[in-house]
């Protein structure tokens, strides 16, 4: 998988920017708030249509436009695909590939994958529950592009079943309570359903992770930790191989225990919106675990397992997108982390300054500088050894 070009239209703070990425290692430099994030940020919405960064789509398109545009070249198994992603500030999308106007999301999912670590990420470890929701949610995406309509059904069934909830907690007739304990019945029963599916497809992700996170986070503490992932959901999950019925089953005797709880508070106290991913090192929660540097450890270890994961199932490494990481990490992660992507990973790494690299990194590697929202390419300057400046093209 290869992102041959890329070309940004009234995005964030770019007005027309295209790039051509001519090496398997790109380096965008260039000081905080210019647009280097930005870059990436576009890159994974190709991926997942999704960005941590946005709630709404207005929040991306450029202030004096109305639209904007991600368009890119990729290459999948030697053969190219157009792909074009159009944001509306009123929240309406258009995508397409290939010229070909796409109804669905899960047809445009998948024609592009990407891992994206940032600082961000180690909220992987010190944030609450949905940090670690949204980055199983967000690995499921690539792997299976209908878990996406999967998760916007949840979601609308969740705001169905909660605002019946708290329609029941106002006084009513006999006939009205009659007719909402049907209608909850029905929603119990839709919230079983699909929560049921998620929970067993996270859980399943997950058990695949798991060896792979560890073997990553032995290496990177030369052996000294053992890393463990597991699922809590809110319904008791006996195996991660259990059957729909049986969680449907544990689901809705779930929903029957804290009824009342529910009524009270007007919401809904089960299902995959409230589940938990544990992270333990030699057997101590991770959120527990000091320093920095063994968070840093950890976040590391899982995005080589995402990355590994992705790998194995589509058959070709995703792209790799560091975000102002590797200054954070010291000589022996980065060590770990370059020896893995080699040059078989194409990968974009954001820095403000080029000493977190060494010269053999430099010298294979594609230079731009970013500077509010223009890019400049770099060459080395064979006389003198130093950056000359080119304009981009």
């Amino acid at each position: 998988m290869y992102l041959r070009s890329l070309h940004l239209r009234h995005f964030r703070n770019y007005s027309d920017q295209g790039i051509q990425f001519d090496s398997p290692k790109t380096i965008l430099v260039g000081d905080n708030a210019q647009g280097k994030t930005n870059l990436l940020e576009a890159v994974e919405l190709l991926a997942t249509l999704r960005s941590r960064r946005a709630s709404r789509d207005r929040e991306l398109v450029r202030k004096d436009s109305s639209q904007a545009q991600i368009a890119a070249t990729v290459e999948r198994r030697g053969v190219g695909h157009e792909l074009v992603v159009d944001l509306r500030s009123n929240g309406r999308r258009t995508l397409k590939v290939n010229g070909q106007l796409l109804r669905r999301q899960a047809e445009f999912l998948g024609q592009l994958n990407a891992v994206l670590f940032s600082s961000l990420d180690l909220d992987l470890v010190r944030g609450g529950p949905e940090s670690r929701r949204n980055w199983l949610d967000g690995v499921l995406i690539q792997l299976e592009p209908l878990y996406t309509g999967l998760l916007e059904h949840y979601r609308r069934v969740l705001k169905q079943r909660n605002a019946l909830l708290k329609a029941q907690r106002e006084p009513t007739g006999q006939t009205g309570h009659s007719f909402r304990d049907s209608e909850m019945a029905f929603w119990n029963r839709e919230l079983a359903t699909v929560g049921s599916r998620i929970v067993r497809r996270r859980a399943r992700l997950l058990q695949r992770l798991e060896p792979l996170a560890d073997h990553w986070h032995r290496a990177i503490s030369d052996g000294q930790e053992t890393l463990r992932l597991s699922y809590r959901p809110q319904v008791p999950l006996p195996d991660p191989e259990a059957t729909a019925e049986v969680v449907q089953a544990q689901f809705l005797q779930e929903m029957k225990t804290k009824a009342t709880a529910e009524l009270a508070l007007g919401s809904s106290l089960v299902g995959p919106h409230r589940d938990e991913v544990e992270m333990s090192i030699n057997g101590t929660a991770a959120r527990a675990y000091g320093s920095q540097g063994q968070q840093r450890t950890l976040v590391l270890a899982l995005k080589l397992a995402e990355l590994e994961l992705i790998e194995q199932v589509i058959g070709e490494p995703p792209l790799l997108l560091l975000d102002d990481v590797l200054a954070e990490l010291d000589l022996h992660r980065q060590n770990q982390l370059l020896d893995a992507i080699q040059t078989r990973v194409q990968t974009l790494v954001t820095t403000t300054h080029l000493g977190s690299f060494d010269a053999h990194w430099l010298s294979e590697a594609q230079i731009l500088q970013v500077h509010a929202g223009r890019l400049c390419l770099y060459k080395a300057d064979q006389q003198d050894s130093h950056l000359s400046k080119l304009p981009l093209m």
